[in-house]
């Protein structure tokens, strides 16, 4: 299967993982990105079966509402079912970067709300140690130049994303050469930084299932299952 497929399976096996938990009343939390839309388009399919969904960004709401699943804004509602995302790269503790679609800091927010956080990937996201993907920075605009210079003395390289305004208003740092060796601490080190709205490291809330889709089917993961053996994790 080619990539395309390889996400639609994963975002179908998703569907089907959640389905029995979908109520009236249920609001499901849904991320931004290819994937994330791949899910979008088949939680469609069963969009009487709940309430309604919170979109961690301005083009994933738009795409709900196509579908005619109503958006709520996250102040509406005290907790999610379920937050459905994918990621950049994901690692065996189910630790993540995300951040490549500029949603990183409404991904945040929303996935902190979630009772269940959901990664969706295919194969190619799955790593060993973070970091090869550069980190996204979502940063206050007249503080990039301060916080590029404190990323490098922390061993990165930082690169201004030109033309790229978030949906909060503020601009985005892709840090290269970053050696996560602490994904955790690291998170939070970077947070710290006056002017950093966020960064991409989801680590201190990570996913709690991740759904891979590979060439042998879509493999369901979680902390327990990855960390059972030495070596690749699925």
């Amino acid at each position: 299967m080619d990539q395309q497929a390889l996400k639609q399976a994963v975002a179908d096996a998703a569907l089907a993982f959640i389905k029995p938990d979908l109520k009236a009343d249920a609001i499901i939390g849904i991320g931004t990105g290819s994937t994330a839309n791949c899910f979008i388009d088949a939680l469609a399919s069963v969009k009487e079966r709940f309430r309604g969904a919170v979109a961690s960004s301005d083009v994933s709401a738009e795409r709900l509402r196509s579908h005619g699943i109503d958006v709520f804004e996250l102040n509406e509602v005290d907790k999610l079912t379920v937050y459905v995302d994918g990621a950049d790269e994901a690692n065996r503790k189910l630790q993540l970067i995300k951040g490549g679609g500029a949603a990183l800091t409404r991904e945040k927010i929303v996935a902190s709300v979630a009772k269940t956080f959901i990664c969706i990937a295919d194969e190619s996201k799955a790593v060993q140690k973070l970091g090869a993907f550069p980190l996204p920075v979502e940063v206050i605009p007249m503080a990039r130049s301060v916080v590029a210079r404190k990323l490098q003395k922390m061993g990165g390289n930082p690169v201004y994303r030109e033309g790229v305004v978030t949906d909060n208003g503020n601009q985005v740092l892709d840090v290269f050469d970053l050696d996560i060796q602490d994904a955790v601490a690291l998170e939070k080190e970077i947070n710290n930084i006056p002017g950093v709205v966020t960064n991409g490291l989801f680590a201190l809330r990570p996913a709690d299932v991740l759904l891979l889709g590979t060439q042998n089917g879509v493999k369901q993961l979680t902390v327990i299952n990855t960390m059972a053996e030495d070596g690749e994790f699925y």
